[in-house]
């Protein structure tokens, strides 16, 4: 999965551990255990492995819902939204390249 420079960061240095995706059908295939890899996009170079410990509908990744909303209009449709639903995806960081 693809990730901006802002929340690669902060997973790197383990101060964010929740991702929140559209919950469409490759998030629906992510169980408790897997590894994911998040790659920054600026530079496809530079990875973090992340361990997903828990999946969370509809929970945040932001400190608010109107954040999570603004910033998840970036990325989905809003009809996208309410079609799949929004899935948060609760990792431990295991390790980053």
């Amino acid at each position: 999965m693809k990730l901006n420079a802002g929340p690669f960061l902060m997973i790197a240095r383990g101060e964010k551990t929740i991702e929140s995706r559209l919950y469409d059908e490759k998030r629906q295939k992510v169980a408790p255990g897997d590894d994911i890899i998040f790659t920054l996009t600026d530079d496809t170079t530079q990875t973090l492995t992340v361990r997903a410990v828990g999946l969370l509908p509809k929970k945040f990744g932001g400190d608010s819902a109107a954040e999570l909303a603004t910033a998840l209009k970036k990325y989905y449709s809003q009809e996208a939204q309410i079609e799949n639903g929004v899935l948060a995806i609760e990792f431990e960081l295991v390790s980053s390249s």
